[in-house]
């Protein structure tokens, strides 16, 4: 079979399919630092995947940040997919996602594009290390310039997303109407050693799911049964369209999201805000200690 026509991989792709489609799909470099801003354009330069570009969190991945925005707001449809055409995406065109940071940033090109009703997007497991232990060729230096492809956003976001006043308003009435997941580290949940955010803790009610828990050691997912197993305990009887995904700033959120549909529970909601917004506002309440 011409692997060209073949079915695209749903959600996540191996370095090998990616190796075999290469010429066919769309690949898009989405290393970040938080810390050091200009390092994943950095190290795409270093060397990545022939024919990816790279787009940046904070430019390409995130609207403007404004009073209570949260760190990462969702950028505005069009103005996401007037990039994505610029940078050369023909609709229709499968994508692959992958970073150098156990995947939250290719995961939140992967929602975005989803939200942006994509159906044909995965993220490639294990990301830059996979690909390199695959055997895969490196290319170096900036991405050459494509010509403009014709890709447009669906008519209306395909992804459901939750604000945060309705969750303030669940959070203030029992029973509340869906569990809160937080995709931030343990300490951070916790409130401890919070360095990114000028308020330590997390939402009342929430539990913590730290990202990294749907990877193996190597830095691929675990098994879509492990996740299955894990993610039912998670939810503890919570139907996955009660879920509500957060992190620091809506980023790891979407890694748990990802995991989820691996898991084949769907339908979870995204809180684009998350911390980096509910803390902005001191009347919103906060919570600390350990995950339950």
């Amino acid at each position: 079979m011409n692997p060209a026509r073949a079915e695209f991989p749903a959600n996540l792709i191996d370095a090998t399919q990616l190796r075999e489609r290469l010429g066919d799909v769309f690949v898009v470099d989405c290393s970040h630092d938080l810390a050091a801003p200009d390092a994943g354009l950095q190290a795409f330069h270093g060397g990545h995947v022939p024919g990816a570009v790279h787009m940046h969190l904070d430019r390409d991945l995130s609207g403007p940040t404004g009073p209570g925005s949260g760190r990462h707001p969702l950028p505005r449809p069009g103005a996401l997919a007037a990039r994505l055409a610029a940078l050369g995406l023909r609709r229709g065109q499968p994508v692959v996602a992958y970073d150098r940071n156990f995947s939250p940033y290719a995961a939140r090109l992967w929602w975005l594009l989803r939200w942006l009703g994509v159906t044909s997007v995965a993220v490639l497991d294990g990301g830059w290390q996979a690909w390199l232990d695959a055997g895969g060729a490196c290319e170096t230096g900036a991405a050459p310039a494509r010509a403009q492809g014709d890709f447009v956003a669906a008519d209306a976001p395909a992804m459901p997303t939750i604000d945060v006043d309705e969750l303030l308003a669940d959070v203030r009435h029992a029973p509340r109407r869906h569990l809160v997941v937080d995709a931030r580290s343990p300490e951070r949940y916790a409130g401890e050693g919070e360095t990114l955010d000028p308020v330590g803790g997390h939402i009342p009610g929430a539990v913590c799911r730290f990202f990294r828990d749907n990877l193996q050691p190597d830095g691929r997912f675990r098994s879509p049964q492990h996740l299955r197993e894990q993610w039912l305990g998670v939810l503890d009887g919570s139907a996955p369209a009660q879920v509500v995904s957060q992190c620091g700033s809506g980023v790891t959120a979407c890694h748990n999201l990802l995991a989820l549909e691996l898991a084949g529970l769907c339908g979870a909601r995204l809180y684009p805000g998350s911390w980096s917004q509910w803390c902005s506002d001191p009347a919103r309440p906060v919570a600390r200690g350990p995950r339950p």
